[in-house]
């Protein structure tokens, strides 16, 4: 494409409202544009990056053996009532009603219409296994869109589904998906761990995140520095290896006036806070849950919810706190009146400090054998250094940005839409499947989070809007126009995608362009083309090249070919 004429434009100073580093170079370079809080346009730099991600997607998609079809974003409401969604998805989604007062929804997720297209095919074992995938759009309302395309409310996203007609099935299926996914993220470059993940409303037995490593990510991840272990902070397991072999000691009652939280009762001691206990006092389905978790962590809500069993646990009012003895400041589990929850920590200490529910009191030398409780479980978060659960190795961690996830379903969402099919002795069973998602857009923004310098992105060959420009110096110079457009209709007529930057602009506009849009490769052609010589340089280098004018042509193409993943 030649740039004169055409649609292209990029700004000098930065976007005002654009935290992330990602979302400031997109705005910048003209590639997108916002529109509302969450919703972008795609201008025509961006979209040819965005589709260049989407077709290394979809190339691995197909190689995976995965069909391809486009579901409509307009659904009726009552598939999501089917399966118990509308009030798991709740105020993320967008509903409406049509003239007649049907409700809608903008699809939000696809799980419940890809069950329903795959009942057209399925009926007995013979019709199974099979996977069909789409790239199309999904609308979330997100209560706080930020950080450019990475949370936004309306977004393009890759699901695909698989549909076995056992576990055994679904582990080939879904390792299949997961060799796929491996394939895609190493192709565009991106430095990325697998990490083990909560199901969430997706539901299902296991799920997978695919995490770009960032600064700017929003997920914590929970890695090993001795080996390949990596989990999400919301399910990393916690491992308790300190031993405790202290005698019990008597229980004793000790004033702790004025001193409420338990870093302000561990100071008033002289007690180390790891020989604490602390409440957390929390409504889960309307009903008081009383959560004890040592005094230096801190309470896992994804964890506390999958223990009990609830959607949600938010902290308790006045009123319903009111339904028990606790004390808020003081509270322990001896002799408490509500359902008590402790952390699985609890059982290996010894002579710990709790509060008293009194008043102005706290406990110390409380063993276990003093108080009764209802659940135990692991319910809190993993701290930095603390042991690896697979090799006893040093956790760390480090900041991701979400850019796909893989999930076990299992028989979720076939056994509520009566997925069925026949097996040899024509007995019925559920369809088992898997679902896994990719986001381009986020992808997008991970990528360039990661890739990018003081003068704008640094894009790989498969995925720049175009993998060499060329920069015309002086439009007035024949002879400067014509070897620009030789060696443009040569590097076309390769197959090359290339720019021709011939703008009336100063050649310093132009190579920050280029530098801020993230081209590759960068051919100058200015007053050396005299003696039949151009300028070349790549986007991940300072230094530039002379080099015949001749021979350029068989380097840019060596270079493509050495570099499309």
């Amino acid at each position: 494409m030649k740039l004169k004429g055409s649609y292209f434009y990029t700004l000098r100073e930065d976007a005002k409202d654009e935290e992330s580093r990602s979302g400031n170079l997109l705005v910048r370079s003209g590639m997108i544009k916002k529109v509302g809080a969450g919703i972008y346009m795609y201008l025509p730099m961006g979209l040819r990056v965005l589709e260049n991600i989407k077709k290394i997607i979809k190339e691995e998609m197909d190689k995976a053996g995965a069909e391809e079809v486009l579901m409509p974003s307009l659904i009726p409401l009552e598939y999501y009532e089917k399966c118990g969604r509308v009030a798991s998805l709740g105020d993320s989604m967008f509903k409406m009603e049509d003239r007649y007062g049907k409700p809608y929804a903008l699809g939000p997720t696809h799980e419940e219409l890809f069950t329903i297209a795959a009942s057209s095919v399925i009926n007995s074992y013979k019709d199974l296994p099979f996977t069909i995938y789409q790239q199309a759009d999904k609308f979330r309302d997100e209560p706080r869109p930020r950080y450019g395309l990475i949370r936004v409310r309306e977004f393009i996203m890759k699901d695909a589904y698989s549909f076995d007609k056992d576990e055994e099935g679904l582990d080939k299926s879904y390792l299949n998906m997961r060799n796929a996914y491996n394939n895609i993220y190493d192709r565009l470059g991106i430095d990325y761990k697998i990490v083990k993940a909560d199901t969430g409303v997706m539901g299902g037995s296991l799920s997978e995140e695919y995490q770009a490593v960032t600064d700017i990510g929003e997920d914590v991840l929970v890695l090993c520095d001795n080996c390949d272990y990596a989990s999400n902070l919301e399910v990393s397991e916690v491992v308790s290896n300190e031993e405790n072999k202290e005698e019990d000691k008597k229980l004793e009652l000790v004033e702790t006036k004025n001193k409420e939280t338990i870093e302000e009762v561990c100071e008033y001691l002289n007690l180390d806070i790891k020989k604490s206990v602390k409440a957390l006092l929390m409504k889960a389905d309307e009903e008081l849950v009383i959560f004890f978790v040592r005094g230096d962590r801190e309470l896992n809500l994804v964890k506390a919810s999958k223990l009990l069993g609830v959607s949600e646990i938010n902290f308790a009012d006045d009123e319903l706190i009111a339904t028990s003895n606790a004390v808020p400041g003081y509270t322990g589990p001896i002799d408490l009146k509500a359902k008590i929850v402790i952390d699985k920590e609890i059982l290996t200490m010894h002579n710990f400090c709790c509060g008293a529910n009194k008043e102005g009191y706290h406990y110390l030398n409380v063993n276990v054998k003093d108080f009764k409780y209802d659940i135990v479980g692991d319910i809190v978060s993993v701290k930095e250094g603390d042991t690896c659960p697979v090799c006893g190795g040093k956790l760390y961690f480090k900041k991701g940005i979400e850019i796909g996830n893989i999930f076990k379903l299992g028989t979720k969402y076939s056994e509520k839409l009566n997925l069925t099919y026949l097996d040899e002795c024509n007995k019925s069973h559920p369809v088992v499947m898997g679902c896994y998602g990719i986001g381009p857009g986020r992808v997008m923004a991970a990528l360039i989070e990661q890739n990018n310098d003081e003068h704008g992105m640094i894009l790989p060959v498969n995925v720049a809007p175009y993998q060499v420009c060329i920069v015309l110096i002086d439009n007035k110079n024949e002879r400067q126009v014509e070897w620009a457009n030789k060696i443009y209709a040569s590097l076309k007529n390769l197959g090359i995608e290339v720019l021709l930057d011939d703008r009336d602009e100063r050649p310093g506009v132009k190579f920050k362009d280029m530098d801020l849009i993230g081209i590759p490769l960068r051919i100058t052609i200015g007053k050396k083309i005299e003696e039949e010589l151009v300028e070349v340089k790549k986007r991940c280098e300072e230094v530039s090249t002379d080099m015949n004018a001749i021979d350029v042509i068989d380097y840019v193409n060596n270079y493509i070919k050495e570099n499309q993943k």
